[in-house]
């Protein structure tokens, strides 16, 4: 596969990637190449990558506890405490390998420590390779608030390997593939035709869909780096569903819910906005719905969350003054940024969601 250029970085895959990765390593002045990873990825995936690895440098290696729950300022505490610890300086590489959790963090974490270092992000998960791969976000969690806290900072290359897919489990890679849905709806339908006759996941064509969401989000960053137009059509099922997710998150009574399982459940009920309010095909938001309820599940919202889920939208990153934005489709590819929608359609549309 050919490689993609971002903004000021390329995004290698498959076989180019730890090649790529040797090269430029070889090829620079680092002091020190450390790797973040968690728990997980330290155990099932740097294994597999250092066995590629060529270089003249001694690898050091920082682990943390895995899981959304410790993607916060006390576990960048810790990882900033570790590079003093192991004398890293301006000069030093930081490798995230992971998923989203530890390629965000680490960007982060490298972007403020002595003002910045630079960082390589190796994204292990379906969700972290469409879409925390590319565009230049890092950040952490403010409490149960996904992403309050973070900066644009791009990293010197994104490596994918589709190899760590056999290491996660099929209910992350379902993750993942909410956001590809989410390209399908907003850029290119015929990712969402081929998603839609999922009845199991269909690891055959898995790497074709990587690469061209990676291609959709690209062209996306290129023309709005920063967010401030057309790259919000990309949060699309987001307003609701980090609401959502942020709520199961805090609740003692409900079971976690990843990413994409929130986003997924945040597509059906903005869709069903669309309908209502852009004149968005009501058949096709049925039809979301359906293939959502198979192939996720239904999760258990009753009509007692609405409130304290709508009132988590208040902190959504999109907000102006005070207004809660969001991103409708008119048709398939055909989307409108910050509108507001409300109260009575939002109830209207949650109620929609778990009749």
């Amino acid at each position: 596969m050919q490689s993609i250029q971002s903004t000021n970085y390329l995004v290698h895959f498959q076989e180019n990637a730890i090649k790529e990765f040797n090269i430029h390593v070889n090829e620079s002045s680092y002091s020190k190449i450390i790797f973040l990873v968690d728990s997980n990825t330290r155990k099932r995936c740097l294994p597999y990558f250092l066995g590629g690895v060529q270089i003249k440098h001694a690898v050091e290696v920082i682990e943390i506890k895995a899981g959304e729950i410790y993607k916060n300022l006390d576990t960048c505490v810790t990882i900033w405490n570790e590079l003093t610890k192991r004398g890293a300086d301006r000069k030093s590489l930081l490798v995230n390998l992971g998923g989203g959790v530890v390629t965000d963090m680490g960007g982060f974490v490298a972007s403020t420590f002595k003002r910045g270092i630079s960082f390589i992000n190796i994204p292990t998960t379906l969700l972290s390779m469409v879409d925390a791969s590319v565009g230049g976000k890092t950040g952490i969690d403010l409490g149960v608030l996904k992403n309050q806290i973070g900066m644009f900072s791009n990293p010197e290359m994104v490596l994918i390997d589709s190899f760590f897919l056999r290491t996660v489990s099929e209910r992350e890679i379902k993750s993942g593939l909410a956001e590809i849905i989410k390209y399908g709806f907003t850029f290119d339908k015929s990712l969402w035709e081929k998603i839609q006759v999922f009845n199991e996941i269909d690891l055959s064509v898995i790497n074709t869909l990587i690469y061209k969401s990676i291609e959709i989000k690209n062209k996306v960053v290129l023309k709005d780096p920063k967010e401030q137009n057309i790259r919000k059509a990309l949060n699309f099922g987001h307003t609701i569903g980090h609401a959502i997710e942020s709520y199961f998150l805090e609740n003692k009574t409900k079971q976690t819910l990843t990413h994409g399982e929130a986003v997924a459940v945040g597509m059906v009920i903005e869709l069903y906005f669309s309908a209502k309010m852009l004149s968005f095909p009501m058949a096709e938001v049925d039809k979301l719905k359906e293939f959502t309820n198979k192939f996720y599940q239904k999760y258990d919202i009753q009509k007692t969350d609405f409130i304290p889920i709508l009132n988590l939208m208040v902190y959504d990153k999109k907000n102006v003054g005070g207004k809660v934005n969001f991103v409708l489709l008119s048709e398939m590819e055909k989307c409108k940024i910050d509108i507001q929608v409300t109260d009575e359609l939002l109830i209207e549309g949650l109620e929609y969601y778990i009749n």
